[in-house]
């Protein structure tokens, strides 16, 4: 903040020897005091005589008939006017007094140069822009006004990309608590730890998220196989959104795939899409609010009546919605 501050007049009184004892007086404008050997009203520097003049980590400027309180990066640009103080006219020494004589102020004008991130308000004050309050779209993320600027500020689990951005941060890289027996999948805005060997008796691992069940006999009524996989998404991300793709691995000739939604859709977000004969695409219908765990069982069942064959397989799809749309 800018502060201006004024003294009081201050009067002087000068005896006047030989013929009279009537004083002669002479006042100086607020500011100024009487200079006795020179005989002119000279500036008060108040940055040198008034005690903590400024506070608040703020600056003193000295300038004519008063000080300034300006932020240390502030610039003041003072002019001069042609006219300067004068000197009082010479005492006449006969019977009669000689009129007060009042020198001339200098008229100065002082013009405030804010340091960018500042402006002057009505008062000549120089005062913080909040930039932040220009746009909503200032940051991805967070605003964050500060003194002659602004930051933006990104939210745990990201990390600010250039200016403005908010870049996420892959814990699963850069450190993490998952035990050896887990995996580490990272995900927008975080992490999750998630069983190596996901199989489940009376399922056994064939390979990388794959599970067979053994036994016809035991597994009568469930899927053969469960394949386990995983993604992420943005929160609230437009819909609808094609998010995954589903494909046999398998080509016969005459066998007929069919696609369906076992399980995990019972607030209808999501609905396959049949692309061919072998491939469906799951699509998401309704925005996803994070952070949330969906879980979505998706089986393929291959048939054909030629070969009276039949099979079936469910993929286990867990998707994973950040807390951010970002």
């Amino acid at each position: 903040m800018l502060g201006i501050c004024f003294c009081l007049s201050v009067v002087v009184h000068l005896a006047v020897s030989q013929k009279t004892e009537e004083p002669v007086t002479f006042t100086c404008t607020e500011g100024y005091e009487f200079d006795v050997e020179k005989e002119i009203c000279k500036d008060i520097d108040e940055c040198e005589t008034v005690h903590e003049a400024c506070k608040g980590g703020m600056k003193c400027v000295n300038h004519f008939g008063g000080y300034l309180c300006l932020p240390q990066n502030a610039w003041i640009i003072v002019s001069n006017g042609e006219d300067q103080p004068t000197t009082p006219p010479p005492v006449d020494t006969g019977a009669r007094a000689v009129p007060p004589a009042v020198p001339e102020v200098p008229r100065a004008s002082h013009t405030i140069q804010c340091a960018v991130g500042f402006m002057p308000d009505s008062q000549n004050y120089c005062r913080d822009i909040d930039e932040c309050e220009f746009s909503n779209y200032m940051c991805q993320f967070q605003c964050v006004n500060q003194p002659g600027g602004y930051q933006c500020a990104c939210p745990e689990g990201y990390q600010l990309h250039g200016t403005r951005l908010c870049q996420d941060i892959d814990e699963c890289e850069t450190g993490h608590n998952c035990r050896d027996e887990d995996m580490c999948w990272n995900y927008y805005g975080g992490f999750r730890c998630y069983p190596r060997n996901p199989c489940r008796e009376p399922y056994v691992k064939t390979g990388e998220g794959r599970c067979r069940c053994q036994s016809p006999t035991v597994c009568r009524g469930l899927p053969p196989v469960i394949v386990y996989k995983y993604m992420s998404i943005f929160s609230d991300r437009s819909v609808p959104a094609d998010i995954f793709q589903i494909q046999a691995t398998s080509v016969y000739p005459n066998m007929v795939n069919t696609f369906t939604i076992k399980s995990g859709n019972e607030g209808g977000e999501f609905y396959l899409r049949r692309s061919s004969n072998v491939s469906a695409m799951l699509v998401m219908t309704k925005p996803l609010t994070g952070p949330k765990e969906h879980v979505v069982d998706l089986e393929m069942v291959t048939q054909s009546n030629v070969l009276s064959y039949r099979s079936s397989s469910l993929l286990r799809l867990t998707i994973i919605v950040g807390p951010y749309p970002f």
